[in-house]
């Protein structure tokens, strides 16, 4: 008699990437951590990372019930890079070369202060782009 081995799924990745690390990122981890609950690993860093987070950005999240404000700015690590399975790096600001067996995605995000867009009204704009793009990269996480 052979016993069956049950087959585990690996646990999706996902690192989002900006330059400071404080507002986009964190935006897009904070969001695809409520979005998929526990069924993708989420990562966040900069490549220069900032002193504190976006105070905007952690409201704007807290307007949708996502907390994000025991996280902090870290910098993008080798180690980081090499354990997950999508890099994305938001924004133009931060430079990242892709990783060699890594999908990597580049999101220009909306920047609505091109158009006179400031404070918190600049600011739920970019959050509801990166919310759209996170919902549709979750999809495609769970679907795999």
């Amino acid at each position: 008699m052979t016993q069956e081995v049950p087959i585990t799924q690996k646990t999706p990745s996902v690192l989002f990437v900006c330059s400071k690390n404080g507002g986009k990122s964190q935006l897009a981890a904070g969001l695809m951590k409520q979005l998929a609950g526990g069924d993708v690993t989420v990562y966040s860093a900069g490549t220069k990372p900032g002193a504190c987070l976006n105070p905007q950005a952690v409201e704007s999240l807290t307007e949708l019930g996502v907390d994000i404000t025991g996280e902090h700015p870290k910098p993008v690590t080798d180690e980081v890079l090499d354990a997950v399975d999508v890099v994305v790096v938001l924004g133009t600001e931060a430079k990242l070369e892709a990783h060699e067996g890594t999908r990597f995605e580049f999101w220009e995000t909306d920047e609505p202060s091109e158009r006179g867009i400031e404070g918190m009204e600049r600011m739920r704009l970019v959050r509801d782009d990166i919310r759209a793009r996170v919902q549709k990269l979750h999809a495609e996480l769970a679907r795999d």
